[in-house]
């Protein structure tokens, strides 16, 4: 039986311990307060999460893939970076995925139980074939959820890397992780709500190393997304600016040559930059590993 009130996630935080008898406005000073921490928390574990965007983008260089695995609100974080990378970077589907206890219903309705299940954690990646290849974070806020140990257990056992994202540095998860990113917030507003500070800390920590891989994989330039895919009106307004913020032109011209190109941002920068039609310029990112600053001789 775990000891909850040995947990850093379940301990009474005294600052709020009259939440319940403030005027709304200085109840939700104090929640700001709070949130103000999680930030300096997520510093403090930044070489950690170094380690582990640089295995992240080898596993994803050499053919593997990112397989986020957690429970309840630490698994709903987990699918929201994984779904949100196709139309973001233009990743292929099943590049970065997120598995959660419960499957897809337990998105929507807690599905009671399945958290406590070691061998569901294995069955589910099992399920997703997960191979040495890839590279598996495991995500809960106390480090000690069976599911998600049962999920790492598994993928040891191939040989798979694998990344713990806690907020307790001390506990089970992080032990046995090849990197555990620990990030401790301090006590919850509400004693236990994890979806609050513990899950804010998740969150960032989730986009730094989903945008810290697709960064070094060249899906960056500068700081401008290149690597859009354009699937609404939106996405494609962004594709012209981001071509003509690169190179300079209007915005006639980048979407002239976006035209040329299938609305690849990439290719039409190099294009526009160095004066080259879409095929060639194509080809010249190809043998620079799709890197435009390579391609653009600016590295």
């Amino acid at each position: 039986m775990v000891r909850l009130d040995q947990l850093p996630t379940e301990q009474r935080n005294p600052n709020t311990a009259c939440i319940d008898r403030l005027p709304t406005l200085e109840m939700l000073r104090l929640i700001n307060e709070e949130d103000k921490k999680v930030a300096f928390a997520v510093e403090r574990e930044l070489p950690e999460i170094s380690r582990a965007v640089d295995a992240i983008y080898a596993a994803l260089r050499d053919g593997g893939r990112l397989i986020y695995c957690g429970c309840g609100t630490s698994g709903r974080l987990g699918i929201l970076d994984a779904v949100e990378c196709p139309p973001t970077y233009s990743t292929e589907p099943g590049m970065v995925q997120g598995v959660i206890a419960g499957g897809e219903r337990a998105l929507f309705k807690a599905v009671e139980g399945a958290e406590d299940s070691f061998e569901g954690g294995a069955e589910d990646m099992k399920a997703v074939g997960l191979c040495a290849k890839d590279i598996l974070v495991g995500i809960a806020a106390s480090g000690r959820t069976p599911y998600v140990l049962g999920a790492m257990d598994y993928a040891k056992g191939l040989g798979c890397v694998t990344v713990a994202v806690t907020c307790n540095k001390g506990s089970e998860m992080n032990a046995a992780a090849d990197i555990g990113i620990g990030v401790e917030p301090g006590p919850e507003v509400i004693t236990g709500s994890t979806r609050m500070k513990s899950g804010t800390a998740q969150k960032m920590v989730l986009n730094m190393l989903s945008t810290g891989a697709m960064i070094r994989l060249g899906k960056v330039y500068g700081n401008l997304m290149v690597d859009v895919k354009p699937t609404n009106e939106k996405l494609v307004r962004r594709a012209i600016n981001i071509a003509a913020t690169a190179t300079g032109v209007s915005e006639d011209e980048a979407r002239a040559a976006l035209e040329q190109c299938g609305y690849s941002a990439k290719t039409a920068i190099v294009m526009l930059a160095k004066g080259l039609d879409a095929q060639e310029a194509a080809r010249r990112l190809e043998d620079n590993g799709g890197i435009v600053a390579k391609a653009l001789g600016e590295e």
